[in-house]
């Protein structure tokens, strides 16, 4: 049960979500970025894992990517 919850709270870096989604860095920073044209309100937002890092919870950025689908 443990192994679930390990699994199910992943925590991807940039490079994991770029190559999860299929799109570049800027764009990924353009999406979260509200002044930016290209801004997604529905996309994940990232979380400060430290001073200078980021990272998504997996299961949020592959939700966003369920959500393309239709």
């Amino acid at each position: 049960m443990q192994t679930t919850e390990i699994k199910k709270n992943q925590i991807l870096r940039l490079k994991q979500v770029m190559a999860l989604c299929g799109i570049g860095r800027s764009t990924i920073y353009e999406k979260i970025n509200p002044k930016s044209k290209r801004y997604d309100e529905s996309f994940p937002r990232p979380i400060k894992l430290s001073l200078s890092a980021v990272g998504w919870f997996e299961q949020d950025v592959i939700a966003w990517l369920d959500s393309k689908k239709s």
